[in-house]
């Protein structure tokens, strides 16, 4: 899952009394902010393994941190007490804390074996990463799906909303097409910052333009 993990963003942003749509952007991906800053560090690691699965050569074999239940409802929870003290707003709080933790639970969807409970073995996932053709429709469906509620209930600028969807539309393609690094470098990393920011930067300009757009962070 990639694009995707921006559906619950937007589904929710539809909503009022919601934190801005950048906000929930980061939100969504929150925790693979900070997978790939730890990568970093060393602190969690991955390789690329041709045919770990048919679609990722990514073989995420040590993430405890982030891609544990535990670890993604750790992360929910300080995200949703930082937003509920700078909105002031517990609602918009815990609706941010909820974003964060559909990563996780969207992440079980598609993974192979390789989330955890608490950061050790059992390692679960469902891995519609072997089944393109469920995998492949139900990302492009769920996040240009949730686009479309958004759409329509705040009716954002068509230009704002163009650019999101061509920025997300091209990420999701390099993701499944583009090139694979034969090994893991700080460049990986830098890369993904690049793609999330990239992302997040579209969605918080196009939710300046939404009808009733969030005051709220």
């Amino acid at each position: 899952m990639f694009i995707g993990h921006w559906a619950p963003a937007l589904a929710v942003a539809s909503r009022r009394r919601t934190p801005g749509l950048g906000t929930l952007f980061i939100a969504a991906q929150l925790v693979d902010w900070a997978f790939f800053a730890l990568l970093l560090t060393g602190a969690e690691k991955m390789r690329f393994t041709p045919g770990v699965s048919v679609m990722n050569p990514m073989d995420l074999y040590h993430m405890p941190y982030t891609h544990s239940l535990l670890g993604a409802a750790l992360f929910a929870a300080g995200f949703a007490v930082l937003i509920s003290l700078a909105t002031r707003d517990r609602t918009a709080g815990i609706i941010a804390g909820a974003v964060v933790l559909s990563h996780w639970l969207l992440d079980l969807l598609v993974h192979v074996p390789d989330l955890t409970i608490a950061g050790s073995p059992p390692k679960i996932g469902l891995g519609l990463w072997n089944h393109p053709a469920v995998e492949m429709p139900l990302e492009l469906g769920i996040t240009f799906g949730a686009l479309w509620l958004y759409v329509r209930a705040r009716r954002p600028s068509p230009v704002r909303i163009a650019v999101l969807a061509a920025i997300l539309a091209a990420l999701q393609g390099f993701n499944w097409f583009g090139p694979v690094d034969p090994v893991v470098t700080a460049g990986t990393s830098v890369l993904a910052f690049i793609a999330y920011g990239a992302a997040t930067v579209a969605a918080w300009w196009m939710g300046k333009s939404a009808q009733g757009a969030s005051r709220l962070v």
